[in-house]
Parts: C-alpha cells; sequence; structure tokens
C-alpha cells in the first residue's frame, strides 16, 4: 500500500489543525522499561546519586558525510559554525524562511564531513529532504528510533550518567583519571575492552556524560556501567523519569514545525502523514501559523549567529530588535490540580486526567496561557517534579507577563473533545499558575551560564 502524503493528509482532514487535531499518533515515543523501580525516586537519583538514562531506542538519528554535509547543515541552521570542529556538538535549530521554528536536536561533528543529527524526526525530516532533493555531494544515512524502526536494533547504543556521583562512576569505569572536556566536547573512553566516544553533557546542574558506540558492544558496555555504578549509587532511570527531565532543565521537546505554508508544499509531498504527529491542548485557533514559534520565543536568541547565509535569516534579522515571547516555567496551583484530580470523583463531568509525571496527551502539548482572561502564551509542556514537589510546565509567555512572581493561569483541556485515542470526555478547568525562571532549577540555571 502506497504511504499517504502529509500534503494529501492535509486536503484529506480540510487543515492542518483538523488533521493534527485528531491524529491518532501517539504523544511520544520512549521504547524502553516505563520504570525500573519508580519514577519518583529515578527522578530524585540525578540530584543525589547518578542516573542512568537509556538513550538507545528513542531517538532517531540522521547521518550526513561528504564534502558538502556542513553545506547543507549551515544552510538550514540559524546556529554559527565557525570553530565547530570533529569531536563538539551543539543543539541545532532550523526555521523556515519566515524565521519560524521547525525543529531541533543535537548535532554531533564525528570527523571531517561526517555529523550525526540526533533527536525528534521534525528537524531530521527537514534536513534529510533537503540533502536529498538539493545538488549536494553528500551521503545520509538514517537509523529510527526503535518503534518505527523496521526490524534489528538500533545502530548506536547511547547511555547518559547524570549527577554527582557521575564523575566517580566514569573514571571508575575507565580506570584513569577524568579528563578535562568542555561542555558539549567529546572525548574517547575504553570500556570492557571497547572504544567509547563520551559527549560532555549536564542536565541537572552536575557533571555528565553521554556515551555512544556500536550496537555490538551494548552488552558489555552497559554490564561494566552498571557493575562500576553500584558502590555510588547507580540508578537506572525508566521512561517515565527520564520524559520529565526537560522540566528542570528548561527544554522544550516538540513545538508544532512551521512547515505549512505554500513554499512547503513539495516537502509536505515527501514528508508521510504519519510523520507528523498529533496536536492537543486548549488552544484551538484554525490556522496552524497561530501555533508557530520563533527561536526567540523559546529562548534559542543566543543561538542565532548572522555569521552565515541560512534560510530564514533575513526574517530573523528583522525579528532580532523586535519585542518577542519569553520561555518561562509555570508552577501550577497546588489547590487547583487537587481541584482537577478529585473531579474524577464527583459527579458531573470530570476535568481533563492529569497523567503523572508527565501530563502530555499530543506530540504537540499547546495550552492556552491566560492573563485576567486573555491569551499571553502558550504552554508548550508539564509535569511533575518531585525533587521541587511542584508540577509546573515550560511556557512561551508575552514580555509583560513574564516577570517571575506574576500570576496567570493554564486552560487544561479540550473543547471541544478530539478524537485522538488519550482524550476522553471531559470539561475544561483554568489551573492558576505562577511565572517562575526557566530553567526552572537554581542548580540547572548556575550550571548552563557557567557553561
Amino acid at each position: 500500500m502506497e504511504r499517504e502524503s502529509l500534503e494529501a493528509a492535509i486536503e484529506r482532514a480540510g487543515s492542518p489543525v483538523e488533521l493534527l487535531r485528531h491524529s491518532p499518533a501517539r504523544p511520544h515515543t520512549f521504547p524502553v522499561t516505563p520504570e525500573f523501580t519508580n519514577w519518583r525516586s529515578e527522578q530524585r537519583a540525578w540530584r543525589t546519586t547518578c542516573a542512568l538514562f537509556d538513550q538507545s531506542h528513542h531517538m532517531t538519528d540522521l547521518y550526513l558525510s561528504g564534502p558538502d554535509a556542513v553545506t547543507v547543515l549551515s544552510g538550514l541552521a540559524v546556529n554559527g559554525f565557525t570553530g565547530f570542529g570533529p569531536g563538539r556538538a551543539k543543539q541545532y535549530v532550523a526555521v523556515n524562511q519566515d524565521g519560524h521554528f521547525i525543529g531541533d536536536g543535537i548535532l554531533f561533528h564525528l570527523d571531517t564531513n561526517r555529523f550525526a543529527l540526533v533527536g525528534h524526526p521534525t528537524a531530521i525530516d527537514w534536513v534529510q529532504y533537503n540533502a536529498e532533493s538539493g545538488d549536494y555531494d553528500v551521503a545520509v544515512e538514517r537509523d529510527e528510533n526503535s518503534a518505527d524502526r523496521p526490524s534489528g536494533p538500533p545502530r548506536y547504543y547511547r547511555y547518559e550518567l547524570q549527577g554527582p556521583t557521575a564523575k566517580a562512576i566514569v573514571e571508575k569505569l575507565t580506570g584513569v583519571p577524568l579528563p578535562e572536556v568542555r561542555f558539549f566536547h567529546m572525548t574517547g573512553f575504553t570500556v570492557a575492552g571497547h572504544p567509547v566516544r563520551a559527549l560532555r553533557h549536564g542536565m541537572a546542574g552536575q557533571p555528565g556524560f553521554e556515551l555512544f558506540g556500536p550496537w555490538a558492544d551494548n552488552d558489555d558496555v552497559l554490564t561494566a556501567i552498571l557493575a562500576a555504578g553500584e558502590e555510588f549509587g547507580l540508578v537506572r532511570c525508566g521512561a517515565k523519569a527520564y520524559a520529565t527531565a526537560n522540566l528542570e532543565s528548561g527544554w522544550i521537546p516538540t513545538a508544532v514545525p512551521a512547515i505549512f505554508g505554500p513554499e512547503m508544499k513539495a516537502y509536505r509531498e515527501w514528508l508521510g502523514a504519519d510523520a507528523i504527529g498529533s496536536l492537543g491542548g486548549s488552544m484551538d485557533s484554525p490556522d496552524i501559523a497561530d501555533y508557530y514559534v520563533t527561536p526567540y520565543d523559546l529562548g534559542y536568541g543566543h543561538l542565532v549567529k548572522f555569521d552565515h547565509q541560512f534560510l530564514g535569516r533575513q526574517a530573523l534579522e528583522r525579528m532580532a530588535g523586535l519585542p518577542s515571547r519569553r520561555k518561562v516555567t509555570l508552577v501550577w496551583n497546588p489547590q487547583d490540580i487537587a481541584s482537577a484530580v478529585r473531579s474524577l470523583y464527583e459527579p458531573g463531568t470530570p476535568a481533563k486526567f492529569i497523567e503523572m509525571p508527565k501530563a502530555r496527551y499530543a506530540f504537540f502539548q499547546v495550552d492556552k496561557v491566560l492573563r485576567d482572561g486573555v491569551q499571553v502564551g502558550m504552554s508548550l509542556d508539564a509535569g511533575y517534579i518531585p525533587n521541587e514537589r511542584a508540577f509546573v510546565s515550560l511556557a512561551t509567555i508575552d514580555a509583560a507577563a513574564a516577570e517571575p512572581g506574576t500570576e496567570v493561569s493554564v486552560l487544561w483541556g479540550e473543547e471541544p473533545n478530539s478524537a485522538k485515542p488519550a482524550v476522553e470526555h471531559h470539561r475544561q478547568v483554568e489551573i492558576r499558575a505562577t511565572v517562575a525562571p526557566a530553567p526552572y532549577v537554581q542548580e540547572v540555571r548556575d550550571s548552563y551560564r557557567a557553561s
């Protein structure tokens, strides 16, 4: 059966919003065990000892190699590439011609003219399309996440160690003192007789590493990590805990990609209808452009470099000096959350179920943020952080409402209820929230500033 294109699916549904609003696509993909113990204890590990995350299965990897690899990547990225040599990594951000956000991922510069872009498929699809449709001397290989891969294991294993004892575990694992490695730089280790590449990373204001190598070495490397970590309180974390880590670091994992304009028709004809995901939340505009954000709205202004030619540069140059929304953390009111949960046990139509620890029930979660009944922004991801005893969401809101301490509310639930499998019959409720910085955790803010 021929795969339906995204463009054909939009024509069938009537509009991008109608297609995504009623899409049966799963909210997100974490094809690893939900919990090894319980998500509360697993979340605490990256603050108190060390958490081990298995990142081998839920991300998509795109490998680009050849003389034109950097040309393709830099021509689609807001990021600068000066000094970006082998052994480094960066958060890669792509926008459309109007400067609106398409997607992001982590770009690894593995070797000369050889790169790996890792993350959700939104940016990866866009880069792959341009590499294959343009006149470039570049080879492209793709490894889907384990839920979408036709067969076999992933090409590479990826394990992340985060927490106060990560340094001690890596030194015991490798048998040598930890080298000086700058943030988002790579180094090499030998683990269980196998060469391992390591990205210096940080998530909870503590040193951490992402270790990766060929899947054939996975069993040996994982066994060695678990053995080395035993005396240092290493805790394996499942999908539930891992999915909330971004709420502490302030990274918004998904935003509606700005790919629905007429200039993107050829791309939508190339892209499969099943590639885009679902849309959920109280944001109810029929115009898909109202869901778009810019890099400035997401706090990525510091990544935008006007030292190279890239798609969307002129639009972002015009935006650079203008007011934009700001990325913030919203701390939800405990009494309002309790009231929403209590409605499940009372007569009448209940509020939308609030799942723990992550409340996102669509791939693109977009809820209205209100101040005095007027929309001032969008809440894009929500969940519970046991380390802070707080339920929070990451949002982008108008500058006038973005000062810490400002009182707003999140409109929770959909009206009318959509046909998504994760949506039951419910009523909308307003949940009060207080604006706080993003990242929410002070240690993370200090660590990221230092990096």
